[in-house]
């Protein structure tokens, strides 16, 4: 059966969002691509205090430069498209208040029909937490796992009552509910994360950076989910951010899917592995706009079915 495929919808500087995501998201979806997805950047410091991910001296790309919300993003594709599901890779949980972001994730899957999918982070960014979060950086696990609770509680049954360190609903109707149980799916770059990912939730979000290395960290959340007595299927969705070019890149530098829709085609066949359901590719950054976008999703959504894959 043929793996899905989802593709990153516009959020760089060079989009018009109003115009532009409606335009990506219908075509896409008739293209055939399955899910489309957002990010989320909530500032660009400057001059940059922390380098990208926390590494020192690594600069963040221009393309985080005034990333548009990623729910608003999302909701300008509902009424564009009516079967693709609708992701983020990733919220930053912690960022958020939990109530309200349960309360926005369940009233647009409402609005979709059932197709959100909540990819959930804890982020990296010190400035972002600074700005933003209700919660210190050092309990952006614990701010996650209360996330995931009152998510829980909100898109349940009514009356709506939990209590958790930062919301508290005595009973109390909370409505609209998603049309369906909104999965939710993580990273897992540690233990715990991947314990969290096995006990609680839905599915795994990782990024693919090498055909030897995905299969490694499946193989790692297989064997913990056969250790903790999982039984359900762990869902899937691997981030592919590519870097095309016209022409196959030749050097001796060439990193995974980084070249020509013909390389990249043979980096996604190298990176499927059996359980893995779904790769969602990354072109928005590189594209000078929304035409190119389309076209560069065309040519690789072709070719990847094209060969079978």
């Amino acid at each position: 059966m043929p793996i899905r495929l989802g593709l990153s919808l516009p959020q760089a500087q060079q989009y018009d969002i109003g115009r532009d995501v409606p335009d990506v998201a219908r075509t896409a979806e008739r293209i055939g691509y399955e899910s489309l997805w957002v990010y989320e950047r909530a500032l660009f410091p400057e001059p940059q205090t922390q380098g990208l991910y926390g590494i020192e001296g690594l600069p963040w790309p221009e393309m985080y430069r005034g990333v548009p919300h990623p729910l608003v993003t999302l909701t300008l594709a509902v009424p564009a498209t009516e079967r693709a599901r609708l992701g983020t890779s990733v919220l930053v949980a912690p960022l958020h208040n939990p109530f309200q972001l349960a309360k926005a994730l369940g009233t647009l899957d409402a609005a979709s029909g059932g197709r959100v999918v909540a990819g959930f982070g804890t982020g990296w960014s010190l400035d972002e937490y600074a700005a933003a979060s209700v919660t210190p950086f050092e309990e952006r696990g614990k701010a996650l796992d209360e996330m995931i609770d009152v998510c829980r509680a909100v898109w349940g049954p009514d009356p709506v009552s939990y209590e958790t360190r930062h919301s508290k609903v005595a009973s109390a109707v909370v409505a609209p509910k998603p049309a369906r149980p909104i999965p939710i799916l993580v990273p897992s770059n540690s233990k715990k994360a991947m314990t969290r990912l096995v006990d609680r939730l839905d599915g795994w979000m990782p990024i693919a950076m090498g055909a030897e290395q995905l299969a490694a960290q499946w193989r790692q959340v297989q064997d913990l989910a056969a250790e903790r007595g999982r039984t359900e299927p762990i869902r899937s969705a691997v981030r592919v951010n590519a870097r095309y070019t016209p022409k196959a890149y030749d050097g001796a530098d060439r990193s995974a899917f980084q070249g020509s829709v013909e390389q990249i085609v043979e980096d996604l066949a190298a990176h499927v592995v059996d359980g893995l359901e779904e790769f969602f590719f990354e072109f928005q950054g590189q594209a000078r706009d929304a035409q190119e976008l389309k076209d560069i999703a065309a040519e690789v959504y072709e070719a990847v079915r094209a060969a079978g894959i």
